[in-house]
């Protein structure tokens, strides 16, 4: 088969070889039709919302602890039965941009990589250019507008492979600027210079939800919780409560509007 690359000009006539391709080959976590019935039932939503109600709807998800990612050993777009920040973050986003589970991987195709996605006899061929590192996400502007400094004061850390400081919100600033994160918002946690192990900046990412109870709103963190030599699973917690356990140094934020 002639290699094709898929991207922002992919166009109807592709969309069959995808769902053939790439669709049927694993055993989804959420079946294709009832993506699509609340790809239908999220119209008129926010993009944010969209967004925290997909990355929800994968809690309990058992942790991926394949060490390259379980949708990159197999080459695959959808691998939702087990789950790390890194296939979190790329799922919850294409399908809230999408309108179909087809448009969903198309969307991927376009956001998983630093230039766009390949796929060849049913399989992406080209993971070695995808994202590996939140920092890149970021800067990419792929991921979302960054509205760190729109949230509270930034500080500056010693930076990482090649850059000589990082931004971020440290966790004060982060707790006093809870009611201005919103839904859908991302969170990139930054690990302490001391403690990195691959020179990351990024350790992890996570989603905010906000929602409206008896005592106001409250912001939650939504994010596949475990690492890749123990089990663990996509949970929801009080961001707050997070924020003042957690072993990040403190975030960055973008949001998609």
């Amino acid at each position: 088969m002639r290699r094709i690359k898929i991207g922002n000009s992919l166009t109807a006539k592709f969309l069959p070889f995808i769902l053939v391709f790439l669709l049927p080959e694993v055993g989804l976590a959420i079946p294709v039709e009832e993506i699509r019935r609340m790809q239908t039932d999220l119209q008129g939503k926010t993009t944010g919302e969209k967004i925290a109600f997909f990355a929800e709807r994968f809690v309990g998800t058992p942790y991926d602890e394949d060490p390259l990612g379980l949708y990159v050993s197999k080459a695959q777009i959808v691998a939702d039965e087990r789950v790390d920040c890194m296939y979190l973050t790329f799922r919850s986003v294409e399908l809230a941009l999408s309108h179909s589970p087809e448009e969903a991987v198309q969307i991927a195709l376009d956001k998983r990589f630093h230039s766009q996605g390949i796929f060849k006899d049913g399989r992406v061929t080209n993971y070695d250019d995808r994202f590996q590192y939140g920092e890149d996400m970021i800067q990419s502007g792929k991921w979302g507008r960054e509205i760190t400094a729109e949230i509270g004061r930034t500080i500056r850390i010693q930076g990482s492979r090649g850059r000589d400081f990082w931004e971020i919100l440290p966790p004060k600033e982060i707790q006093q600027g809870t009611k201005k994160i919103k839904s859908g918002d991302i969170l990139f946690f930054f690990t302490p210079p001391g403690k990195r192990k691959v020179e990351e900046g990024v350790g992890h990412i996570g989603f905010a939800k906000a929602e409206k109870g008896p005592g106001g709103e409250r912001i939650y963190l939504i994010h596949a919780s475990g690492s890749k030599n123990k089990s663990g699973a996509v949970k929801k917690v009080l961001l707050p409560d997070y924020i003042a356990k957690m072993p990040f140094v403190g975030v960055k934020i973008t949001r998609f509007e």
